[in-house]
């Protein structure tokens, strides 16, 4: 049981949000159920959809230089992560509504606590999605067509839980989609570098949300629930060895293909410091984790924002050489 079981939730709030998150503070009292549907008193999820955005123009700016439009590219991704993944938050919780209620971390979510309707979920889920689209049609052509392909792994991602062992693949998938996505939108075109940076995405997703469904590894035990968690019980730690190395070394292929036909050694250098940070702050969270200790894992997975930030650093400070 988490410590967040342990002790009564403020009326309206989820208990596993952040305490004293903006939501609860400061938006108007009419928005907050909705807000909370679309998790955003808990930006650690839209921080991970949004930097592999940030990997995919970083990359392909390595190789012909920043551009002024990659700066809308930039806001665009961080606007439209922030829409998507409440959209599908918003998806999520209308799909799962049934095993939230049984869950004790999940049933105070806004559909299974009542603050919202299962009709004007599927409204507010709308509205996001059309802002999303808005920003979507604003880039090239190829951009836009992998932008609507993505719509089916955001579709089918709930129900993975229910047929394989393996959701966390499904929602890898579906993450890290971005990192095609702004590599087309910079490029105009898909590359081999942004389809090995795409696959070094689902690896770390592979590892973060693994330690995230540990979570509720005895509730999904209950009712009938499958996760890598569940999969890899006390092997937890050799697996997600394996991912931090897969992680690492596909950023690193994407990086040498990209660069290495034209880039000097300084620019190659400083890129190749991506998946080097990425990896060796993966492995100081292996270090800290405790499968067994719910707040712990929760703890650990929210540094992974830090953990993909030093790889888009690294990555755009390569495409000013």
């Amino acid at each position: 049981m988490s410590p967040t079981d342990q002790k009564p939730v403020p009326a309206g709030q989820v208990s596993d949000a952040p305490r004293n998150n903006w939501v609860d503070r400061r938006a108007p009292e009419f928005a907050r159920p909705y807000l909370r549907l679309s998790r955003a008193d808990r930006p650690i999820g839209t921080w991970l959809l949004l930097l592999p955005c940030w990997w995919g123009v970083a990359l392909a700016a390595s190789v012909s230089g920043w551009r002024l439009w990659d700066l809308w590219i930039i806001l665009g991704c961080a606007l439209g992560a922030w829409l998507m993944r409440g959209a599908g938050c918003t998806w999520n919780d209308i799909t799962d509504r049934d095993f939230d209620a049984a869950v004790a971390r999940t049933r105070s979510r806004p559909i299974p606590s009542g603050q919202v309707t299962v009709r004007q979920a599927f409204i507010w889920m709308a509205m996001q999605m059309l802002i999303a689209g808005l920003v979507l049609f604003s880039y090239n052509s190829v951009a836009v067509i992998l932008g609507l392909a993505s719509l089916a792994l955001v579709a089918v991602y709930p129900f993975a839980k229910r047929f394989t062992w393996w959701p966390q693949m499904f929602l890898g998938l579906a993450f890290n989609w971005g990192a095609l996505l702004a590599y087309a939108a910079h490029a105009g075109q898909l590359a081999l570098p942004a389809l090995f940076l795409y696959l070094s995405g689902i690896a770390w997703t592979l590892f973060y949300d693994t330690i995230y469904a540990h979570q509720d590894k005895e509730d999904d035990v209950l009712i009938g629930v499958k996760s890598t968690a569940r999969l890899f019980e006390e092997r937890t730690g050799k697996w997600l060895s394996i991912f931090l190395i897969l992680s690492v070394l596909l950023m690193a292929l994407a990086i040498l293909i990209a660069l290495l036909p034209s880039a000097g050694p300084l620019k190659l250098g400083v890129a190749l410091v991506a998946p080097w940070g990425l990896g060796w702050h993966l492995l100081w969270q292996m270090r800290q984790l405790d499968i067994n200790d719910p707040a712990n894992c929760l703890r650990i997975f929210r540094r992974n924002r830090d953990a993909g930030l030093i790889a888009a650093l690294f990555l755009a400070g390569a495409a000013f050489l």
